[in-house]
């Protein structure tokens, strides 16, 4: 799991005393939006941000008192339009959870890990409650395949409310507070946060444009993938930001891809017949983006072949994107991966507008 709740997880099992602080409600304008978290250890900021300046300074302080007195707490702020706070200019109301002993939640934040690196989508429950009078946390982990004893602890307005969230196309992947617990009093919160996989980047080729994407993909939070039939290229000492490697006939190797619509696939190997090879099984496929490098007169030699064919429809062809990337006058390895890799996140954030 490549996300906060990894570097939360990593500190844990290091038996690091942390806090977890989210921000669980958000009007007006404020630093960040609900969702955004952060790990505090004894001396402050760890990982992640809920807001920066002196907001941020503020629930940093609490969260380390916190860390001493073994107590979590519920705190809501009210942020004044008139007071710069390193040059944001707030005037909105944001409450955040600081979760003083984030580590009795290990096994849930562990099965999530599990989970994530199988590409298994879920949905992680936080419920606040009271006992004895201090601030109580209880954190369930939700995937589509899970058992009824995994939920036997929630009633059935929370289990659909979780379900629903977790099979929506909404973009938000923070809900809260939602249903009430049944039973429970009403002082009781529940916060619905949805933790996908990252959209897998299938780069097919490891040379050096290959390896310049894989390093930008990783920085873009892309689940990275390279594909190559040349050992001593496709390897983690030469591509250390690849997650995956496939090594092998790179056109077999493209067929063998489960390409659904979080895949976004680049076709830069070493030539055209390789290219060629990449490309057939993509056409008409369901993938997020298809991309192949390629010169103006080699694009169009390859439009004739595909069309000419059969292999692909006009239609399907220009759903290719080829030349690839935007047009930024890009000459050097690494300016055509930026190229590139500006092009993904146009498409991914274009998709992700849609479903909004």
């Amino acid at each position: 799991m490549k996300n906060l709740y990894s570097q939360l997880l990593d500190h844990l099992k290091a038996d690091t005393r942390v806090a977890f602080a989210t921000v669980t409600e958000a009007s007006g304008s404020t630093p960040q939006k609900p969702g955004s978290s952060a790990v505090f250890g004894r001396k402050g900021l760890l990982a992640g941000t809920v807001g920066g300046g002196e907001f941020e300074a503020k629930v940093q302080s609490i969260a380390v008192d916190s860390i001493h007195s073994n107590l979590s707490g519920y705190y809501s702020f009210s942020l004044d339009e008139g007071q710069e706070n390193n040059g944001a200019i707030c005037g909105g109301q944001i409450s955040v959870l600081v979760d003083a002993r984030p580590g009795i939640h290990t096994p849930v934040f562990g099965k999530m890990a599990e989970d994530f690196q199988k590409r298994i989508p879920g949905v992680l429950l936080t419920q606040l409650g009271r006992d004895q009078g201090k601030e109580k946390i209880t954190r369930t982990w939700m995937t589509a395949s899970s058992s009824p004893d995994d939920l036997k602890d929630m009633d059935g307005l929370t289990i659909d409310a979780v379900k629903s969230f977790l099979l929506s196309e909404d973009t938000g992947t923070f809900r809260g507070p939602v249903v009430p617990v049944h039973g429970k009093k009403s002082d009781t919160r529940i916060f619905l946060e949805k933790i996908l996989p990252f959209p897998h980047l299938v780069i097919a080729g490891a040379g050096h444009v290959g390896k310049a994407l894989a390093h930008l993909g990783k920085l873009l939070d892309f689940d990275v993938t390279v594909i190559d039939d040349r050992p001593e290229y496709a390897n983690a000492e030469n591509i250390p930001d690849a997650g995956h490697f496939v090594v092998g006939d790179i056109g077999q190797a493209m067929k063998n891809l489960t390409i659904g619509r979080d895949i976004f696939i680049i076709i830069v190997t070493r030539g055209h017949r390789h290219d060629n090879e990449a490309l057939l099984p993509c056409i008409g496929c369901d993938a997020a983006y298809v991309g192949m490098i390629g010169s103006k007169s080699k694009v169009e030699k390859m439009r004739r072949q595909f069309v000419g064919e059969g292999w692909a429809t006009p239609e399907q062809w220009k759903k290719i994107h080829t030349p690839i990337g935007l047009e930024i006058h890009s000459k050097t390895v690494q300016e055509i991966a930026v190229s590139i890799a500006a092009q993904l996140v146009l498409v991914r954030n274009s998709k992700a507008s849609l479903h909004g």
